[in-house]
C-alpha cells in the first residue's frame, strides 16, 4: 500500500481559467477589450466582495474609463477580458480564498481566477523596484512583467516548496503541528527548496530538520499553486521508520505523532478545520487541513487505500 497515488486533482490545480497569454503583449487588444471587461477588486488581505457565496466581478468601466496602470490581466471568459486590481476601499460581504468551502463557493473557474489574482498582485506589491539595478519599475504585458527605468524586465516570482506525507509503508502516517496552530490541528511536513537543491534532497533535509527522521522511497504525487504569497507546492510521499525517535531540531514543530489509518479516516469524516460542519477545536484528537490545501488531497488519497 506504499504506492498510493492522488485520487483527485488538488482544488487549486483544477482551474478552467483561459489565461489568453497571446493577449498580454497586445496593447491595442487590451485597450479595446476594457470597454466590456470585468474587474475583480481585491484588498491587501486577499479578500474580495462576494454575493451569495460567489465572487463579484464588476464592469471595468464603472471603476475607470481606461485601464488602471496597476491592473493585471487574468485572462478571458469567452470574449470578455478579466482583470484584477488592488483596492482597499471595497466594502460589503468579503471573503478570501481560504474561506473556500465555508462562506465562499467557487467552481474551477473561480478558484483559478482568485489564485491567479492573489499571486500576481502579491508579486506586484513587492516588485516596485528592480532587484537587478534598483531603479523603479512599471507594469508591462498586462501585469505579467515589470520593466525598470534601466530597461531590465522582471517576471512574477514563484517559490517552489515541497510537502510530504510520511508513512511506515503500512497503516501509520506521521503528522505534525506547528507552534502557531490550534491544538489538535496536524498536517504534513513542508519546506522551501533551497538554492542548488533537488526536490528529493529538499524532502530529505526538511523532514530531518523538522522531526529528525530519515526517509526513503521518495515519490512525487502532484502539485498545486499556493499563492500565500506566491508558492508552488510539490507533493511527495516517503517511507520512514516509526521506531526512529522524533527530534524537533529547527524549532518550527511543536509536536508530531504517528496516527493510524483509522484515526485519519475518523478525522476526515469529522470535516476540515474551520468548516461550518466540521471540527472546531474542542477535545478532538486530530484535526486536518482545509480542502484547498494539497495536504488534504494527499491525506485523503492515503487514507482511501486499503
Amino acid at each position: 500500500m506504499s504506492g498510493f497515488q492522488l485520487n483527485a486533482v488538488p482544488v487549486l490545480s483544477r482551474t478552467s481559467l483561459d489565461r489568453a497569454e497571446h493577449l498580454r503583449s497586445d496593447e491595442q487588444a487590451l485597450k479595446e477589450g476594457w470597454a466590456q471587461a470585468k474587474l475583480l477588486r481585491m484588498n491587501k488581505r486577499g479578500q474580495v466582495r462576494i454575493d451569495n457565496g460567489t465572487v463579484v466581478l464588476e464592469a471595468a468601466l464603472t471603476i475607470a474609463p481606461e485601464r488602471a496602470p496597476e491592473a493585471v490581466f487574468l485572462g478571458v471568459d469567452g470574449e470578455t477580458h478579466l482583470w484584477a486590481v488592488r483596492d482597499d476601499t471595497i466594502e460589503g460581504t468579503l471573503a478570501d480564498l481560504r474561506a473556500y468551502g465555508s462562506t465562499l463557493e467557487l467552481d474551477d473557474f473561480g478558484t483559478g481566477l482568485l489564485s491567479t489574482a492573489i499571486a500576481l498582485l502579491n508579486w506586484h506589491d513587492k516588485a516596485a523596484f528592480s532587484a537587478v539595478d534598483g531603479s523603479p519599475t512599471t507594469s508591462a504585458n498586462g501585469g505579467w512583467s515589470r520593466i525598470s527605468e534601466a530597461g531590465h524586465e522582471d517576471f512574477p516570482r514563484t517559490d517552489p516548496a515541497v510537502i510530504c506525507l510520511i508513512h511506515d509503508g503500512g497503516d501509520r502516517v506521521l503528522l505534525a503541528r506547528q507552534h502557531t496552530w490550534p491544538q489538535g490541528l496536524f498536517s504534513l511536513l513542508a519546506g522551501f527548496v533551497e538554492a542548488g537543491e533537488s526536490l528529493e534532497r529538499c524532502v530529505e533535509r526538511e523532514i530531518k530538520e523538522e522531526v529528525g527522521v530519515d526517509v526513503r522511497e521518495i515519490r512525487y504525487l502532484g502539485s498545486q499553486p499556493w499563492p500565500f504569497p506566491r508558492s508552488l507546492m510539490l507533493g511527495f510521499a516517503a517511507v520512514a521508520d516509526p521506531d526512529q525517535p522524533l527530534a524537533f531540531h529547527d524549532g518550527e514543530i511543536a509536536e508530531a505523532h504517528w496516527f493510524t489509518r483509522g484515526e485519519v479516516r475518523d478525522a476526515l469524516a469529522a470535516g476540515a478545520w474551520g468548516s461550518p460542519t466540521g471540527a472546531t477545536g474542542g477535545e478532538a484528537k486530530l484535526l486536518l487541513p482545509g480542502s484547498i490545501s494539497i495536504a488534504r488531497t494527499i491525506v485523503e488519497s492515503w487514507a482511501a487505500e486499503g
